[in-house]
């Protein structure tokens, strides 16, 4: 009995041993991944593909950080000033994607992910283009508004629900975009919904500060850059990747 007892235990001990799994590395592709047909925009180690925003060098207060890439205030800025810092992968431009990008924010940090970047000479990269908000919700002075809290589209409709990690965590935002219609799923729910170029579309933006926005008013293009913006805080971006659809 004492030896059935004592295996018995062994027995019921390994099945609370858990064989540990690796997760997968930052900045990489899995076997179904790569099926699916994604590809990465920043591989870890250098801005390969990216640049400034009507420029054709990376700004110097980009670098690469843990394998993420860190915007940083510019050297005399204060915070909330950004120094001209705002890139796009200018290596192709997208029309029906699925882009997903990691993002962490530091203390009060805010910036931005930009879809159907149209560079326009002398304008900043959210003249003509939608943003998807990067935000500390909590003490980040633009948190007085719903549609400037993070995962919304900002200034004109807020993310719901508002599902952000605090500081200092990674966050994962997906932005679908097929023929018009637009999802934002942030940490693995979906958080905002909404069609370009629709009626519904125009009164988005006629109630928002885009209004007299030319590259608003004009109309959004139907392909464009995948753009990031330098708010004058520090963030940092890893695990950019896209499939076209």
């Amino acid at each position: 009995m004492k030896k059935i007892g004592y295996f018995l235990m062994l027995f019921l001990a390994s099945l609370l041993v858990v064989p540990t799994v690796d997760a997968q590395a930052p900045n990489t592709l899995t076997a179904k991944e790569k099926k699916q047909g994604w590809t990465l925009l920043f591989n870890g180690k250098d801005f390969s593909g990216w640049r400034q925003c009507n420029g054709k060098a990376m700004p110097a207060n980009w670098t690469i950080d843990d394998q993420a890439m860190r915007v940083s205030l510019g050297e005399g800025k204060k915070p909330g000033q950004g120094s001209g810092g705002d890139i796009l992968f200018g290596d192709k431009k997208y029309r029906n994607f699925e882009l997903s990008i990691d993002w962490k924010a530091s203390d009060m940090a805010n910036s931005g992910i930009f879809y159907y970047v149209r560079e326009v000479p002398g304008k900043p990269i959210y003249y003509a283009a939608p943003e998807v908000q990067v935000l500390d919700n909590v003490n980040a002075t633009d948190n007085k508004i719903d549609s400037h809290l993070a995962g919304s589209l900002y200034d004109m409709l807020p993310a719901d629900p508002a599902n952000v990690k605090p500081v200092g965590e990674w966050n994962t935002i997906v932005i679908k975009v097929k023929d018009g219609k637009v999802t934002h799923t942030q940490n693995g729910k979906k958080v905002c919904e909404y069609t370009l170029w629709t009626k519904e579309w125009d009164s988005m933006v006629n109630n928002s500060k885009f209004k007299n926005f030319p590259g608003f008013t004009e109309g959004i293009s139907k392909e464009g850059y995948i753009g990031l913006q330098d708010h004058g805080y520090t963030v940092w971006f890893r695990n950019i990747k896209i499939r076209e659809l």
